[in-house]
């Protein structure tokens, strides 16, 4: 049975996996459905990968379990998640026979603390280790409510106590063979990573593992293993590699702040030592210190209780369930053991976010608080003496001239023989006083602009004109400079003869392209080098700083904006404007013919499709803003399977070698959660927060697409109204449904208290000095659910627009049960539902949870008032269109509610 022994300097040789190898995976333990399709036979285990050697083993040939090793933990505290066993050190629990550890889980006797016993092991007072492979081989037990795990703690809590100085579950699983929601049997490993704040706002990230060709890991012995390394865990089954996790990468500004996350992975929270306050650190921590072995095997908990057949099966227990270990093995990357890198055994794919790589819980760091920055002023109706007038090479003067009425003074430049560049300086040798400007503070939002006026061109008709910007003493002096057409300007317009003409360029672009914002002492405008003589041009409003309000873009909202005009990228048809309902006017409508050439449609400033060639810069509501439009389908794409799609593209995109950068995104990932519907109207928002975590260069918006699946679409024909970048919080242009008060002394308007089922009608009662009055809702002896309705036919009709609030908003009301259910196993439940829930074919959407799933995690007590809070993020991720929300309700476990009075009071959608 063993194909080792346990020689310290044993080496493991492991295969390397195919191109072939593939995994799907799900988390079942929420009841969803998942499959695995897994190609090991592709896997040569002859063939050596790299040098793991052997540092410590339990191979269980002796005739007892060997306490040098192994420490057994005698309790009954149910591990902190409901658990019923007592964990014993008798060999009635743990023992070792036929070179196998055996953990065995049974009935307790009569009178017993804890219904069950079992045993927990472990290595903490004899060995612990920082990277490495850790391996062990066993079968696993069946049965509802069966819960083994093979895993590690930290021995020293250096960040602080639990999750904070992290945990890794190298392999558990709950009630294999037990029945699952679709009728099939449960199966899945789990591997999984704990860490960042205490509870209960600590994180987890993992992934399950179905075993191929429907194998039971109950059934027979397999191998389970993660090599953990410096900023990186990986987990296998039978050397299959299905899961990684990574330490969290954090961007990086010029400045060397952070200001995002380009892999989302684990994070921890503890104390700074110096400030003695609470720090986030994204780094390899809590996962950097040493940790030691744990095998146990728990009956029922929370998790195992609450899925699949839910609870316990005695039976399962009455003769002993075992959880056999065939032996469990420690290796050491030789290669480096003070990092564990260089013994990676992996395969294509593992470092993917839609394979095998798992996206963690690190929340984003917070942006870098800017310094506070005045605009400067270098030129307006008067030369600024920290920044005179500059010729660097011609030898002339510039002068200040009395132009028309609208810009009185200006500054007035002339190109002569001598090749020359013009513009503003503040070093001292150009007649300045050394007073660079630093516009760090505004890189997100500023700009430098200027307007222009060319009253003679250059004899060369070649010439073209260019803005250039120095920070520091330019290049020369180890300084930055840079170059760019006032064609690159955000305008992106020529300069024409005779006529005044703004320009803008963002610093976020400069820079983008090298410039160092905090030292800008230059500015100059003026035709290419030694193609500008006979030029005179005259500049005026020059500045950087902030343009004011937060920007915003309607794109389309009853006409369509003359920059940003509709268009069909390939099949040659005009979108056209078309009447709608009364709530939309007039639209854009989009047509893909019959017969049509695979096309994208939609929105673009691009000169190519008609616009202005000035894409939008999002980058100052960044935090805040939103990309939002509707659509409605008025004919489906006769290929029933095309999937709609999103598209947003800046500065090019990155078609046809632009630079730029481009996301397609799934519709039904926006914040309605779905597809459009034919007929529907339906709202759809998606952040720039998001956007731009994902890859997108907020800065240069320039084109937005709304379609079907590429090739799919012939025959659809939609609409699309309200399109908009903007900030929906901003003062500019504020969310007209920034939250919603079901119940605060009244109900809201529209919103009915509402009895479903039961024929009873909910009133309004007085409650304590606090809460005053209350919706009261009493159950009889009909089965039924209580709360508050908009619907049409029952409300006003008015269901309740979320989207902006996705990010951060929570739905929260006050509880108190005046009178329990008779039946006293009812649950306490928490439904919403949205455009019409699910019921009678509506396509809209429903969400129930139990009140002891909120973020308070408690249960109602009788006669108590109690607080409960659910995040919009979580009710949209389990599938609610939060731009609809129509229904909320409130109660006890259906068919068990008879005799339950309850109050509800400030019941609110909106910010926590």
């Amino acid at each position: 049975m063993k194909t080792i022994d346990g020689c310290k300097s044993t080496r493991l040789r492991m295969g390397k996996l195919s191109l072939g190898a593939a995994i799907l995976v799900g988390l079942a333990g929420c009841g969803s459905d998942t499959n695995t399709d897994t190609n090991i036979d592709a896997i040569d285990p002859q063939q050596p990968v790299e040098d793991w050697v052997m540092v410590w083993s339990d191979e269980f040939d002796g005739a007892s379990i060997d306490s040098s090793k192994w420490t057994h933990e005698v309790d009954c505290n149910g591990g902190g998640n409901q658990e019923q066993q007592c964990y014993t050190d008798s060999a009635e629990n743990s023992f070792v026979a036929d070179g196998m550890l055996n953990i065995v889980a049974k009935t307790a006797p009569e009178g017993s603390a804890k219904p069950y016993t079992s045993a927990r092991l472990n290595t903490k007072e004899h060995m612990d280790w920082k990277y490495g492979r850790f391996e062990m081989r066993a079968k696993l037990p069946s049965g509802q409510g069966s819960w083994p795990a093979f895993w590690m703690l930290p021995t020293d809590e250096v960040y602080g106590g639990w999750p904070r100085s992290g945990e890794i579950d190298i392999i558990e699983s709950v009630n294999l063979k037990a029945g699952t929601t679709d009728g099939g049997s449960e199966a899945h490993v789990y591997g999984t990573l704990h860490y960042g704040k205490v509870w209960p706002d600590n994180s987890s990230s993992g992934q399950p593992y179905l075993l191929p060709d429907e194998i039971n890991p109950a059934d027979d012995f397999h191998t389970y293993a993660i090599e953990w390394q410096e900023g990186e865990i990986r987990w296998y089954v039978d050397d299959y590699l299905y899961a990684t996790q990574r330490s969290s990468e954090l961007r990086y500004n010029a400045e060397g702040e952070a200001i995002g996350l380009s892999h989302r992975g684990w994070f921890s929270e503890n104390f700074n030592i110096v400030t003695g306050e609470l720090e986030t650190q994204w780094s390899s921590a809590p996962y950097d210190e040493k940790f030691h072995l744990i095998l146990n095997f728990a009956v029922g908990g929370n998790w195992p209780s609450s899925v699949n057949d839910t609870g316990i099966d005695a039976e399962v227990f009455a003769d002993g369930q075992t959880f056999a270990i065939d032996y469990v093995r420690v290796y050491e990357c030789a290669s480096n053991p003070d990092t564990g890198k260089g013994c990676e055994t992996v395969r294509p794919g593992y470092d993917s976010l839609d394979d095998a790589l798992v996206e963690g819980k690190a929340p984003n760091p917070p942006l870098p608080i800017p310094t506070e920055t005045a605009n400067l002023t270098v030129f307006e109706d008067a030369e600024n003496p920290s920044w005179p007038m500059w010729d660097c090479c011609g030898g002339s003067t510039p002068t200040v001239e009395t132009d028309d009425a609208d810009h009185g003074a200006t500054a007035e430049f002339t190109i002569g023989a001598q090749p020359t560049v013009m513009g503003f300086i503040t070093r001292r040798s150009g007649g300045g006083d050394d007073s660079p400007y630093n516009a760090s503070g505004i890189k997100d939002d500023g700009v430098i602009s200027f307007d222009m006026k060319v009253t003679s061109v250059p004899a060369d008709g070649s010439a073209a004109w260019n803005f250039k910007v120095e920070s520091s003493g330019g290049p020369e002096n180890s300084g930055t400079a840079v170059t760019l057409a006032l064609t690159d300007s955000n305008e992106g317009a020529a300069p024409v003869t005779g006529q005044w003409q703004t320009y803008t360029f963002s610093l976020q672009a400069l820079f983008d392209a090298g410039l160092d914002l905090s030292d800008i002492d230059v500015l100059m405008v003026f035709p290419d080098w030694g193609k500008g003589e006979g030029a005179v041009y005259r500049l005026d409003n020059v500045m950087i700083g902030t343009l004011g309000d937060s920007p915003e873009l309607t794109i389309f909202e009853n006409n369509y904006n003359p920059d940003w005009p509709m268009f069909d990228c390939c099949a040659g048809s005009t979108p056209t404007e078309e009447s709608d309902d009364a709530e939309h006017g007039i639209t854009a409508e989009f047509t893909i013919g019959d017969t049509a050439e695979p096309t994208v449609l939609g929105f673009s400033t691009r000169d190519g499709y008609m616009g202005s060639g000035m894409p939008f810069n999002g980058s100052a509501i960044l935090e805040e803003g939103v990309i939002s439009f509707d659509v409605k389908i008025v004919t489906a794409p006769s290929d029933a399977s095309a999937v709609w799609k999103f598209k947003v593209e800046a500065s090019g995109g990155t078609s046809d070698g632009n630079s730029g950068s481009a996301l397609e995104l799934d519709l039904a990932t926006g914040s309605a959660g779905m597809a459009p519907t034919v007929g529907e109207w339906r709202s759809y928002s998606f952040t720039l927060q998001s956007l731009f975590d994902a890859g997108l260069d907020v800065s240069d918006i320039d084109t937005l697409m709304i379609f079907p699946e590429w090739g799919k679409g012939n025959g659809a024909v939609y609409r699309v109204d309200n399109v908009k970048i903007h900030d929906p919080n901003g003062t500019s242009n504020p969310a007209p449904s920034s939250e919603l008060k079901l119940y605060q002394d009244t109900t809201a308007t529209d919103w009915v208290l509402w009895d479903c089922c039961g024929g009873s009608i909910p009133t309004q009662e007085n409650d304590d000095a606090d809460h005053g009055s209350t919706a009261e809702f009493s159950i009889g002896s009909e089965p039924t659910v209580m709360g508050f309705n908009a619907r049409s036919g029952i409300g006003g009709g008015a269901p309740f627009d979320a989207s902006a609030l996705l990010a951060t908003g929570v739905i929260k009301f006050d509880m108190k049960v005046v009178t329990a259910p008779s039946d006293s196993s009812a649950e306490w439940n928490f439904k919403i539902e949205a455009a019409g829930g699910v019921e009678n074919g509506a396509e809209g959407s429903a969400v129930t949870v139990g009140l002891a799933d909120s973020n308070e995690g408690v249960s109602p007590v009788t006669g108590t008032w109690q607080t409960y809070t659910f995040t919009l993020q979580s009710l949209f991720d389990a599938g609610l269109d939060i731009s609809a929300i129509d229904v909320v309700m409130i109660f006890p476990d259906w068919g068990k509610g008879e005799g339950a009075v309850y109050r509800i009071d400030n019941a609110v959608i909106g910010a926590p």
